[in-house]
């Protein structure tokens, strides 16, 4: 199975937490999210990462450089020149490592802290196209993605959604891409990449996806996790977080 982590953003609203160094060399307890994803991937037996990267592109490169040499995992780099422009261009980018592939393929964000268990779920789900929601999220100081489930399926998939629905929840940023549905992807980020389009962000690609039928969810509610967006999301990961993940992996252990 294949990982494409997606790591080109400028990450602006971090501030000086990242002027010098990508959101995905972030360090939490010594370990940077970049090894964190290598070291749960090999976990569940994951042998190739596809790492899109654009801003600060060197420090991330000599990173890979060294993470070759200690884990027991192909990992590949993907430029995406156009990293000041919308998201979507990151899925462009990455669309060569669609082709031909014969098994799910993961997508994942970059910026996140989280437990093994997460790509466990993923990969386990009995469903071919999947992603990830916690019903247990905030609005307070951000609009997450938010995926409303009517009849046990996923029926949207944006910020600031409205409406009935029989539960909802905050989508993780984690996606498994069945092969049927890959064709799909592409031709939703072709679209998306042209004209104005290429101020979109790869939500948009996977709204329309959900908007199709496409993916189904598991439910990682109750679990430990953080998106790595503003200031205070890095000190809450470093303290609070990272040590209830620690505290889960023990249990498991």
């Amino acid at each position: 199975m294949r990982a494409i982590v997606y790591a080109a953003g400028v990450a602006r609203r971090l501030g000086t937490s990242s002027s010098n160094r990508p959101k995905v060399l972030l360090e939490f307890g010594g370990v940077s999210l970049l090894e964190q994803h290598v070291a749960h991937l090999c976990a569940v037996d994951v042998r190739t990462l596809v790492v899109v990267t654009g801003h600060l592109r060197p420090l991330i490169v000599r990173a890979i450089e060294d993470l070759r040499e200690r884990y027991p995992i192909e990992i590949r780099e993907v430029f995406n020149a156009e990293f000041t422009e919308g998201s979507a261009l990151s899925f462009h980018a990455s669309l060569p490592e669609l082709h031909g592939q014969t098994r799910p393929v993961l997508l994942m964000d970059g910026d996140m802290l989280y437990p093994t268990v997460f790509l466990e779920r993923l990969i386990s789900s009995a469903h071919g196209t999947v992603l990830l929601v916690d019903r247990q999220f905030s609005t307070s100081d951000d609009d997450p993605v938010l995926v409303p489930i009517r009849s046990g399926r996923p029926v949207d998939f944006r910020k600031c959604w409205k409406g009935e629905a029989d539960d909802v929840g905050e989508s993780i940023g984690f996606f498994k891409v069945d092969p049927a549905d890959i064709p799909l992807l592409v031709e939703e980020t072709e679209k998306r990449t042209s004209g104005a389009g290429r101020q979109d962000s790869y939500d948009e690609v996977l709204r329309a996806m959900v908007l199709a039928g496409r993916f189904r969810h598991e439910d990682v509610t109750g679990l430990p996790w953080t998106e790595i967006d503003f200031p205070e999301d890095v000190e809450r990961a470093r303290n609070e977080m990272r040590r209830a993940i620690e505290k889960l992996a023990d249990r498991v252990e």
